[in-house]
């Protein structure tokens, strides 16, 4: 069962508009588990010629959504900290690590890294989920 799910949201993952927008590349789920990666472009820079944050920060949630929904119920963000750390070089590839702390029947927690290829900790966060109790809706019978 578990990795009929892990397959459809990889599925899915590939053809999320958002995702193929971002160049977001989902490398692993597993329960409670994801990682994700991405290739920082020129088009990904802010006023200064860096990384903008918003680039990060949605490498974060695409792991954050893929660890919190790998149980096969949605799950919907409440709260993201993130604590940007470094700053990574264009080019570079970022790797998104989502990791479940704890879970109940309503809410889950989440600690998300992201780290360059040269394993430089570029940004941190703690996430909490809201479980719904519905099946993923792209889930077959």
């Amino acid at each position: 069962m578990k990795h009929d799910v892990y397959d459809a949201i990889h599925a899915k993952v590939e053809t999320e508009p958002f995702a193929g927008t971002m160049g977001l590349k989902l490398i692993k789920v597993d329960k409670g588990y994801s990682l994700v990666e991405m290739q920082l472009t020129h088009e990904m820079e802010n006023i200064h010629g860096m990384a903008h944050g918003g680039a990060i920060f949605s490498l974060i949630d695409e792991a954050f959504e893929v660890a919190s929904n790998s149980h096969g119920t949605m799950a919907v963000a409440l709260n993201m900290n993130i604590t940007y750390i470094a700053a990574p070089r264009i080019g570079y590839c970022l790797r998104a690590e989502a990791t479940e702390m704890s879970k109940t029947t309503r809410t889950a927690n989440y600690s998300i890294t992201v780290k360059d290829s040269k394993d430089n900790l570029i940004a941190t966060c703690q996430a909490l989920v809201y479980r719904k109790n519905e099946r993923l809706p792209f889930l077959k019978e």
